[in-house]
């Protein structure tokens, strides 16, 4: 099987693989008072908005306090933002500035292509998110029931989010149109998905909904690993997640494999 397979792992390029890995993680940690401090500072901020300026108006939701419900919504709301930004920026920077070159002419196929700005962005996300967390230590205590949960759906979200941001960097020609992606697509997915309130609260058509936008899960599951409450099924949380990450990374390997939007 030639390297534009997925099965033939003896002719996977590592060291390319993690050379663009590298360079990527390089890119952001150089700026990482913007992409790593500024999300914590801005989400510890809304957290105390909430806890702080609201006082005793904030309901309690499934027996804990209504910040130690939030924190962990607000955790995986930057985890899944940052893991987006660095994929979808990257590339489309790279087209902005005429250095796209560089990825097609290196000796990495579109599956290599996908895991390295992929893994990337899954990096930026965990990093995000360890980091927002220390910073709500302090205001609201955060447990971690579940270890595994915690992990897997931080992996999971990141990784979905970076595939989706590379579809995004890929579609996007210009700075607006990243931007329409984001204020369209991530943001209102992110705020409708149980983030600041309980799912379980909304009246049925609504809960309907939510239930079919994978980023409840996502959130749902993760809350649970820290909380032990769960709005929704975790089982069909982990199918769905599974099957969304499946089906974006069959999409990125194809747009990359096409050139599209790549090539001049």
């Amino acid at each position: 099987m030639s390297r534009e397979g997925w099965g033939d792992l003896p002719s996977v390029n590592w060291i390319g693989v993690w050379t663009l890995y590298r360079r990527e993680v390089r890119r952001f940690l150089k700026v990482a008072a913007q992409t790593v401090a500024g999300p914590a500072v801005t989400t510890t901020l809304i957290l105390l908005v909430f806890s702080v300026a609201l006082g005793r108006q904030t309901p309690a939701v499934e027996q804990m306090s209504y910040t130690g419900f939030l924190a962990p919504g607000l955790i995986m709301m930057s985890v899944m933002q940052n893991a987006f930004a660095n994929t979808s920026s990257s590339l489309l920077i790279a087209k902005l500035q005429g250095n796209i070159a560089d990825f097609l002419m290196a000796p990495l196929s579109p599956a290599e292509l996908t895991w390295g700005f992929a893994l990337s962005g899954v990096t930026r996300g965990v990093l995000v998110g360890v980091v927002v967390g220390l910073a709500m230590w302090p205001f609201v205590p955060l447990d971690v029931v579940h270890p595994a949960f915690v992990l897997l759906h931080a992996l999971a979200a990141s990784l979905l989010l970076a595939l989706l941001g590379i579809l995004g960097g890929l579609w996007a020609q210009k700075m607006d149109q990243l931007a329409a992606v984001t204020s369209f697509v991530v943001t209102p997915l992110t705020f409708l998905s149980g983030t600041f309130y309980s799912v379980g609260d909304l009246p049925g058509p609504f809960q309907t909904l939510a239930r079919l936008n994978p980023f409840f899960y996502m959130i749902d599951g993760f809350r649970y690993g820290m909380t032990d409450q769960a709005d929704g099924s975790l089982a069909v949380g982990l199918l769905v997640v599974t099957g969304a990450n499946l089906a974006l990374v069959f999409a990125c390997h194809r747009l990359f494999a096409a050139g599209w939007r790549l090539k001049p």
